[in-house]
């Protein structure tokens, strides 16, 4: 049997009419004629009672049809669903991110991408630059945005964002009501810093900042993730240069201040298997450039 017989079978079946069936077919009326014998004797039932005043449904035709009918639409409902796969419409997609990332790319990102594309399942990951690294190894995770840099021949990496620096001081700090900092002011405090195999490229950038200064800053405390060095900021613990993007993190016992020297500007990458093909994975970079590109301005 082929899908033919059965498309033509089920216009007819509405119709009831040769002349009407074989108009929205766009074929002559013989050869449809021609097409449901065919299918009736392979089936071994007839599916019409036929005059010449009518055309109607058999006890079995009528079986038959609404059966029929199911199969046509599970098939294009099929042909849909493959067509939205193969254009990154559908699925799920898990991602990554680091703690800084949802202060700045992330939630843009993620509204673009779900008006673009609702039918996607997206399951996020807070994890450090490392994690992403292992997790996108192991398949538990499908994109990452991180810290750079990334030297693994593994991945794919491009940088989507950069920014600048500032100081993020207790609310008591005697520097909390200038309008901006200079780093050699810090030289005598302690800081708050990340350990630097979490983002080594960020790690060294606010060290050689300091260095440039004339000093090393003296490293109080460490925390993996940019909220805990905030919070630890509030608890009067030290001071940390951070990413600009971390002033949209309003934690009270906090000020940030612009640093009044030229910063370093450092960057947030998205990364991703290199021998991914995934619809899903390359629509979703796809808005991810389109977010870059709009945002060019911050490189």
């Amino acid at each position: 049997m082929e899908l033919r017989h059965l498309r033509y079978f089920v216009i007819l079946a509405e119709e009831l009419h040769f002349g009407r069936a074989a108009e929205r077919l766009h074929i002559a009326q013989p050869p449809l004629s021609q097409q449901i014998r065919q299918l009736e004797t392979e089936l071994g039932f007839e599916l019409f009672h036929r005059t010449k005043r009518k055309v109607q449904l058999t006890a079995a035709g009528e079986v038959f049809f609404a059966q029929a009918q199911q199969i046509l639409n599970q098939l294009e409902q099929a042909i849909q669903m493959g067509r939205q796969t193969s254009r990154g419409e559908i699925g799920q997609l898990a991602i990554g991110f680091v703690s800084s990332a949802a202060f700045n790319v992330l939630p843009e990102i993620l509204r673009m991408f779900r008006t673009a594309v609702p039918k996607v399942r997206l399951e996020l990951h807070e994890l450090t630059s490392d994690q992403q690294l292992q997790w996108l190894a192991e398949g538990r995770i499908d994109v990452g945005f991180l810290r750079p840099p990334v030297e693994e021949a593994l991945f794919k990496t491009e940088t989507i964002f950069r920014e600048s620096l500032i100081v993020a001081l207790p609310e008591g700090h005697t520097l909390a009501n200038e309008t901006n900092v200079s780093v050699r002011s810090l030289l005598s405090e302690q800081f708050i810093l990340f350990p630097r195999k979490l983002a080594s490229k960020l790690y060294d950038a606010i060290i050689s900042f300091c260095q440039q200064a004339g000093f090393s800053p003296q490293v109080a405390q460490e925390a993996s993730q940019m909220q805990t060095i905030v919070s630890l900021v509030a608890a009067q613990m030290g001071v940390a240069i951070v990413p600009a993007s971390m002033r949209h993190l309003q934690r009270t016992g906090v000020v940030y201040k612009a640093l009044q020297e030229p910063t370093p500007e450092v960057g947030i990458n998205t990364i991703w298997r290199q021998q991914d093909r995934s619809p899903t994975i390359q629509r979703f970079l796809e808005v991810v450039r389109s977010f870059s590109a709009l945002n060019c301005e911050t490189f």
